[in-house]
């Protein structure tokens, strides 16, 4: 961390506009800076101190590192608008046993058994493998986010309801859990300013007491009026 900023990575498909608006509340004097990048430079990128913490997919390594897993994301397959997958709401892997499965080198989904049949070549991009989705060679998986990032006219997206799934996590180095850090955390967890571990948890002022009065001030300011 810099003197003038908290730098913050992320992979493509995690929106962190809702919490550096929060930050930017609570922690005016310093910036966030937001940085996306491909997840498979955030992890090193923390290492050599060049990020302060980052939103990564989970599995990483996590030697060094504090990881709070936050969410699980919905995998949905991407396919050429008249395909028959479109025509339902959801599908399970087995629909797809026919269809050519693109496998892009930045690949984040874990599989036991890829399903479908392996397309033609791999393509070292999920935005090169949208590209050949389009041409109509074949379809492919991937997280919601990552779906609707790479959104096009000519194609589609479908649920599919039994495929391992992608989960985003917090992490920064264990030795580097500062002030700051506790702070977003404590933004990224939904807590509110009071519960934060932060620097400078927010504090109602405490309300102060009428000063005490002595009774025999109270006897004469009592006889005064009778007179």
């Amino acid at each position: 961390m810099t003197d003038s900023e908290f730098r913050l990575a992320y992979v493509p498909g995690v929106t962190p506009g809702k919490w550096a608006g929060v930050w930017a509340e609570r922690v005016r004097d310093v910036p966030l800076r937001l940085l996306q990048m491909p997840a498979a430079e955030v992890v090193p990128l923390l290492r050599s101190g060049g990020v302060d913490a980052g939103f990564v997919r989970l599995p990483v390594d996590r030697e060094a590192l504090h990881v709070i897993p936050l969410y699980r994301e919905t995998t949905v397959v991407v396919v050429p608008k008249d395909h028959a997958v479109a025509a339902a709401e959801e599908v399970q892997l087995a629909d797809l046993a026919d269809d050519d499965v693109f496998e892009p080198l930045d690949e984040v989904l874990t599989w036991d058994d890829r399903p479908g049949q392996p397309a033609f070549t791999r393509p070292e991009s999920t935005v090169g493998a949208i590209e050949l989705v389009a041409s109509g060679t074949g379809v492919l998986l991937l997280p919601q986010s990552l779906a609707r990032l790479h959104h096009r006219k000519d194609l589609t997206y479908r649920t599919v309801t039994d495929a391992p799934q992608s989960q985003i996590g917090l992490a920064w180095l264990e030795a580097v859990t500062t002030d700051l850090m506790e702070e977003l955390i404590g933004i990224v967890r939904g807590r509110t300013p009071n519960s934060s571990r932060g620097r400078n948890p927010r504090q109602q002022p405490a309300r102060r007491k009428p000063p005490q009065q002595h009774p025999d001030s109270k006897r004469r300011r009592q006889k005064r009026r009778r007179s």
